[in-house]
């Protein structure tokens, strides 16, 4: 992928987690396994998996009239991608601090949830 310390966007990475759960999908299929508030129509999904296959996230082959798409993104690089924003953009760097939370019972965790501010 061309930009290597960004996540795609949203979007874009409910096809790359279809993909993945698939091995190997056309624009139906991946539709049929996005999972987000509500179902994509089919040519938004085309026009995601074709931005991914620009970007070299996804390989295509033709197969009919249409193409079947595979993930060539690296599933463990975007993880520690996401993990990396997550612990700097939550908790300031500190990975410690972020074990903490993980480890502490989800009870516990519901009282110091913060509102969020519109």
């Amino acid at each position: 992928m061309a930009r290597e310390k960004e996540l795609p966007p949203p979007l874009e990475m409910a096809c790359l987690n279809a993909l993945w759960q698939l091995g190997e999908g056309n624009v139906e299929e991946v539709r049929g396994k996005v999972t987000v508030e509500k179902p994509l129509a089919y040519t938004t999904v085309l026009t995601l998996l074709e931005r991914l296959s620009k970007r070299g996230a996804v390989s295509r082959r033709k197969e009919g009239r249409g193409f079947r798409y595979r993930a060539t993104a690296d599933r463990e690089k975007l993880r520690r991608i996401a993990v990396r924003q997550l612990l700097d953009n939550h908790f300031s760097g500190d990975a410690a601090a972020l074990q903490v939370f993980v480890q502490t019972p989800p009870a516990e965790t519901e009282t110091l949830s913060i509102p969020l501010v519109p």
